[in-house]
């Protein structure tokens, strides 16, 4: 059986009345990397501050590499990575003082220059951090999650506010980390990064897991149907089918050999099945809530409240 490195079952956090997350339950095998997917708001980092042993769960079983998270000491946190969406880095420390700084916390660091090298900064290594790029800083925190050989690696919106050259820079670095075995748990808003890095991805929504599977087959069959959209009587016009050469060839065929105006075949993108999945789970939400909420006026009057600090 394939290891697993992160195993969650019925999680459960509430904040008295609110519910950040219900019932949510997946695994992370052993070298794999994992997307968890969902609007802002829909319990990501509520779950990922629980496995990380930042914030405890009212209820369901969590287990990362081995250990409760609500249990985990020094010995257990050294053997994560985690990558923030910001940090409190020392803009006023070289990126080499910085990182040899951070090693010193771990048991069994990795070399600072072969780290550096390995991240793209030789060139930088004495360079103040406030002196750096937004991508350049970005591979810092990187190497500042990984100085200590995390078996899990955690990395949330890594890529945010880069620029397209940038991003896939930093997607060969996350790719030689894979690439060594390490496990790695992402969330990102770019649907495209989570295809390209990701073997599996899981979409949250509304604090529950609507959907999870390879990347590929995320959706199932029916989501990935073709469409076929071209132009006609100066309406556009559209078939979902899964043969979409053969209807394309009708339409020509309709029209006495003559290609239709516009025609195009579209295939559904991670991020077109996962829009459809969010908007499905919005829309269920909404109808449970309005077939729950009692007629104007009957009953306690209800105040809104949501707890600061709640997931973002």
């Amino acid at each position: 059986m394939t290891e697993q490195v992160v195993s969650v079952r019925g999680l459960r956090k509430t904040y008295g009345p609110f519910t950040a997350v219900e019932d949510v339950s997946f695994e992370i095998a052993r070298g794999e990397t994992y997307a968890l997917l969902g609007p802002n708001g829909a319990g990501k980092s509520t779950t990922i501050e629980i496995l990380e042993g930042y914030r405890d769960r009212t209820s369901g079983e969590v287990n990362v590499l081995g250990t409760d998270p609500q249990r985990g000491g020094l010995p257990w946190k050294a053997r994560l990575g985690i990558v923030l969406q910001s940090t409190g880095e020392s803009g006023n420390a070289t990126v080499r003082e910085q990182l040899k700084h951070f090693a010193g916390f771990y048991p069994h660091p990795r070399d600072v220059d072969e780290l550096i090298a390995a991240v793209g900064l030789e060139a930088k290594a004495g360079t103040m951090i406030r002196k750096l790029s937004g991508g350049q800083r970005r591979r810092v925190d990187v190497a500042l999650g990984i100085v200590g050989r995390p078996e899990l690696l955690f990395l949330d919106e890594p890529t945010t506010g880069f620029d397209p050259e940038a991003r896939r820079s930093f997607w060969q670095l996350i790719r030689s980390l894979q690439a060594d075995g390490t496990s790695i748990l992402l969330t990102t808003h770019y649907l495209d990064e989570a295809a390209q890095l990701a073997h599996r991805v899981g979409v949250i929504a509304a604090g529950r897991i609507v959907e999870q599977g390879a990347v590929d087959a995320i959706g199932g069959a029916d989501a990935r149907v073709p469409i076929v959209r071209w132009r006609e009587g100066g309406e556009v016009r559209e078939v979902r089918t899964p043969e979409p050469a053969t209807h394309v060839a009708r339409l020509v065929a309709a029209a006495d050999g003559v290609e239709p105006d516009g025609v195009e075949i579209l295939r559904p993108s991670l991020e077109d099945i996962y829009l459809q999945l969010v908007a499905d789970a919005a829309a269920t939400a909404t109808a449970a809530a309005s077939a729950t909420t009692p007629p104007a006026g009957a009953g306690d009057p209800v105040t809104d409240i949501h707890p600061i600090g709640a997931d973002r």
